[in-house]
């Protein structure tokens, strides 16, 4: 058994959390924030395991030029979240609290001002790190060609030997400081035999060591399988869940519901509704919206991750622009107290949502059946080994979203809005 088999993460852009300035180059704002202290993460600890999560998966906190995703220093907390110091403070407290911790693995590029890459670059294409990354030569000197046309970003070159080195010595680093196991960063782009060659050599020291990829599309079992990930993301699930909102179309959830089903025969996909990449699910599909799909992340099989905001009801937009993750992005106020009055009562939601994922534990690897489509509703079925071990959601995917779920003798458990 896995800690997947019992996490449910709370799922934080720690840089945007705290209010760090994210662009160099970006005009410093008369109130600027200041310094992060220890407390700017771990008094968020007690609000996440009220909310009923038991994880806490953090997007990028080692050194970096801007964002998170061009590291620098793989083995140094980045200074804008405080450093060592605010690392130690919230693994002891996550700890304290019986909370897993997860970091998100930037290994398929660096940023191009890391040291390593510096140093490429001075040596020559003949020079010894050249085969490190993918760069290229001219009469001008080297450059990156830049992973997906971002020239900031160096792409490392895993058929290199050193490559594997790297990464696992990268990974048995936070390990050993006390995490459970990572998020890689679009996984989907580096090689399968690299993946299953680092999680080999990983597993020998830190055998519960959990890997979870970032996968948008693809064969997401392969990853598993030949890749040796314990879990991928799952956004096709993601996908369909808003997008049948949008379009009051029960078929496209309920043939993404088979897909998945087919999915936990072989693993658990990592769940979720909403993430640091993409538009809060609040802004696409409403509030009743968004507790219809929150039913459905926490009634069908998987590990569930709730991205930080989502649980007040915030509003995002993603767009492609400068700046434009900002919204998605946003700071978070020194405590809980701080939070607007407005949010909370979808915050209750998701405590009674996760309460009955909890009281039904075996939901986190339950198969899932298709009962009806009709109109703008779907019905289906959630079951897990034993003979009372059954649930049965009517979700309507219409103007006026509901959600309702019943036991296995149709006994009400959740009801929204409620009778």
């Amino acid at each position: 058994m896995s800690v997947l088999d019992h996490a449910i993460w709370w799922h934080v852009y720690p840089l945007g959390f705290v209010g760090a300035p994210i662009r160099p180059d970006s005009e410093v704002p008369e109130a600027a924030p200041a310094p992060p202290t220890p407390g700017d993460l771990t008094a968020w600890l007690d609000y996440a395991v009220g909310l009923g999560a038991n994880g806490l998966q953090l997007g990028p906190i080692f050194t970096s030029t801007s964002h998170g995703y061009d590291t620098t220093d793989h083995l140094s907390i980045d200074p804008r979240l405080g450093g060592d110091v605010m690392f130690d403070a919230l693994v002891a407290g996550c700890r304290a609290r019986g909370v897993l911790l997860m970091l998100d693995g930037v290994f398929n590029h660096v940023g191009a001002a890391h040291p390593l890459v510096q140093r490429a670059l001075a040596e020559g294409p003949d020079g010894e790190l050249a085969g490190l990354f993918r760069l290229h030569w001219d009469d001008e000197g080297g450059r990156s060609a830049g992973w997906e046309g971002h020239h900031d970003l160096v792409e490392v070159n895993h058929a290199d030997p050193r490559a594997l080195d790297l990464v696992a010595g990268i990974m048995e680093h936070w390990l050993g400081r006390g995490i459970a196991g990572w998020r890689l960063d679009v996984a989907y782009a580096v090689p399968l035999a690299f993946w299953r060659a680092v999680t080999e050599r990983v597993r020998t020291a830190y055998p519960e060591a959990v890997f979870v990829g970032e996968v948008i599309h693809g064969d997401y079992t392969a990853f598993v399988t030949e890749g040796g990930l314990d879990s991928v993301t799952e956004y096709e699930l993601w996908k369909a869940t808003w997008s049948s909102l949008v379009d009051h179309n029960p078929w496209e959830l309920g043939h993404t519901l088979e897909r998945h089903d087919a999915l936990m025969a072989t693993f658990l996909p990592m769940t979720f509704v909403g993430n640091h990449d993409v538009t809060r699910i609040a802004t696409t599909v409403g509030d009743a919206g968004a507790v219809v799909a929150l039913t459905l992340l926490m009634t069908v099989g998987g590990t569930p991750s709730l991205y930080y905001g989502d649980e007040q009801a915030f509003r995002g937009e993603k767009t492609e622009r400068l700046g434009g993750d900002d919204e998605v992005r946003p700071a978070f106020p020194p405590a809980p107290d701080s939070l607007m009055a407005e949010g909370w009562w979808m915050y209750r939601v998701h405590q009674e949502l996760i309460a009955l994922r909890r009281r039904h534990s075996w939901l986190q690897r339950a198969r899932t059946t298709v009962l009806a489509k009709e109109g703008t509703t779907i019905r289906y079925e959630s079951t897990g080994p034993g003979p009372d071990e059954r649930i049965t959601v009517t979700l309507d995917l219409g103007t006026h979203p509901s959600a309702k779920v019943e036991g296995p003798t149709g006994e009400q458990l959740f009801a929204h809005p409620g009778a």
